[in-house]
């Protein structure tokens, strides 16, 4: 008997239909020589300080740090999650052979070998690996079984995660708690929330102290176009007023007129943290709710696997391309504008060593069911719009800038036509887009047509500029920030160069923000994330930096995604954080001043 379990009851039940599994028996199914059963997400945990020793039950400065000499798992004490393991370890021990069907990631695989471990699985074992949930999928992944042994760097990367927070997790907390908090008051200290709420603490501080400065820029108006001076702006207006009295009832002489033709290309297509930033701009959904959303519609086969930190496809995605598009029965008088010609493969949407276990996030081709809800038509219609968008033309445009003169002074005015739209026809009617590339035109307007040496009357002024805080992080912005561990970008290539340094997993991030509010660290005004009083006095009380840097923390990530690609050693990577976690204890512990954190409210 070959016995598949599968991550959730959902699942198992489509893979027994396409095994022929089709009798139904209590926790699993059966039939034509499989058995197929689940488990309901984590059955097992790593032990508590407690499980290993009676003395690191009570928390006690003097039991830190607590390192077991080698970590253990443990079934999680529910009733449920036990019922449903004995059925496991009692099908794994009648196998002949085991196929592990969890999600394809480094969480489902931790899941599932745990499991195994802990029902002392000695059966062979193979992995179906697969990115979509659809029969055709399934029925594929079946005929290509991977070897387990090629996913052991994963399991590696995932138990040395699992670890290394562990340490970090229960040490710190205990440590903090003990040293420095109030009676009854739990300083909850993590690997990654901690660097995450860092963030949000130090933008709320920037945005406090920051203090506002004025200049005055020099700006003339001709021919109803407003142009701008080179000059530096004025830190006093009465120095600008000056110059500008210099300049009045002098002509404005066009000195140069230069056109540049340029391409805009689409936007790339989604891994799960730009989709959980696109939600939220546009339809201020929480990182938590666009996961849940992008998981459903994984489940309901619409779209595929969404614990993805890529924005390519690999090669071989390119011949299902048309058929998913064909399928998108909103867009097709969309499509008639690309029809007849070759789907184009671009390097910047097909590569292959871009992707390791996962591609980007893109609909099955599988037909919309009627019942779906508000959130999951508006993150389906956000994932196909932009994989119908990334097989348009780039947006053409040509670039004018005019160069003009007003005695000595030198004046600019700039403006940009679109001259054939490309992608941007995908979004014509999408007011979110629509309303930020308003907010960014600047430089967009369209200028009348001018000729080199007219010269006019102009009327100068002065525009007051003020300088301007930085904003509050956003979810979205601050799930960016995690990303790119603290540095926000816009370009897109720097973007996928910083996210080898980025904090914690795409899977994970929107857990670390809901960890967050559930503390009483953050908070939510309108869009905004503020730092609560107790967000930010565990913060100023924080002294060590390997705790709340999210530079250091993007290192250990960095550290774990080359375990998982087996070029780094897991016992390396444990004992950096062992011997860091001693450090810590011994610093906070010889810390005589009176620190104490105040008794905070959010």
């Amino acid at each position: 008997m070959i016995l598949c379990i599968t991550e959730k009851p959902s699942v198992g039940k489509d893979i027994a239909s396409i095994l022929g599994a089709s009798t139904r028996r209590d926790g699993y199914y059966e039939g034509n020589g499989y058995c197929v059963s689940w488990t309901f997400g984590h059955l097992c945990t790593l032990k508590e300080p407690h499980d290993y020793c009676d003395q690191w039950r009570r928390w006690s400065l003097g039991a830190l740090p607590m390192i077991p000499p080698r970590f253990g798992i443990k079934l999680i004490d529910d009733a449920g999650i036990q019922k449903q393991f004995h059925v496991l370890e009692d099908l794994i021990a009648k196998a002949d052979e085991v196929i592990n069907c969890g999600d394809a990631g480094q969480e489902g695989e931790l899941i599932q070998r745990w499991v195994m471990q802990k029902a002392c699985c000695t059966k062979p074992v193979k992995r179906l690996w697969i990115s979509s949930l659809t029969d055709e999928s399934i029925r594929e992944g079946f005929q290509n079984l991977r070897p387990d042994s090629e996913l052991v760097p994963l399991y590696n990367a995932g138990l040395c995660r699992a670890i290394g927070d562990w340490i970090l997790g229960m040490n710190a907390t205990r440590l903090y708690t003990l040293k420095y908090g109030a009676r009854g008051q739990v300083l909850s200290v993590g690997r990654v929330q901690t660097p995450t709420l860092a963030l949000v603490v130090n933008r709320q501080r920037e945005i406090e102290n920051f203090v506002p400065t004025d200049s005055w820029e020099l700006r003339t108006i001709y021919r109803e176009v407003t142009f701008t001076s080179s000059l530096k702006p004025f830190a006093e207006e009465k120095k600008g007023l000056e110059r500008l009295e210099k300049l009045k009832e002098k002509p404005l002489t066009v000195t140069d007129i230069t056109r540049k033709k340029g391409k805009e290309a689409p936007p790339r297509l989604f891994d799960l943290t730009s989709l959980q930033v696109e939600c939220n701009r546009k339809f201020s959904m929480s990182a938590d709710d666009t996961l849940r959303t992008i998981q459903s519609l994984y489940e309901k086969k619409l779209t595929t696997y969404p614990r993805v930190d890529t924005t390519y496809l690999t090669d071989d995605v390119y011949p299902k391309c048309g058929p998913i598009l064909n399928s998108l029965a909103d867009y097709q008088e969309l499509l008639q504008n690309i029809r007849g010609k070759k789907l184009p493969k671009s390097k910047k949407v097909f590569d292959n060593s871009k992707v390791t276990d996962h591609h980007a996030i893109i609909p099955t081709g599988q037909p919309l069911p009627t019942n779906l809800t508000d959130y999951e038509l508006k993150v389906f219609h956000t994932i196909a719009r932009r994989f119908v968008s990334v097989f348009f033309p780039d947006c053409e445009f040509e670039q004018t800038v005019v160069s003009a003169k007003v005695e000595d002074v030198n004046f600019k005015a700039s403006g940009k036509v679109i001259t054939n739209p490309g992608w941007k026809i995908v979004y014509t009617k999408d007011k979110a887009d629509e309303a930020e590339d308003a907010s960014k035109k600047d430089d967009d307007k369209v200028l009348p047509a001018f000729t080199k040496g007219e010269t006019g009357p102009q009327e100068p002024f002065l525009a007051k500029k003020t300088t301007q805080p930085p904003k509050y992080f956003t979810e979205g912005t601050l799930l960016k920030a995690m990303e790119t561990a603290g540095s926000l970008v816009d370009d897109e290539e720097l973007r996928e160069a910083l996210k080898a340094n980025g904090i914690g997993r795409p899977s994970t991030r929107a857990a670390i923000i809901e960890i967050l509010y559930k503390r009483g660290y953050i908070r939510k005004e309108r869009k905004s994330l503020r730092a609560t009083e107790a967000g930010c006095a565990l913060i100023d009380l924080i002294r060590e930096d390997a705790l709340k840097s999210a530079r250091l923390t993007g290192i250990w990530e960095n550290k774990l995604r080359r375990i998982e690609a087996g070029s780094y050693e897991p016992a390396e990577f444990l004992a950096e954080l062992k011997e860091m976690i001693r450090q810590i204890v011994f610093t906070v512990l010889s810390d005589n001043t009176p620190r104490t954190i105040r008794s905070a409210t959010n």
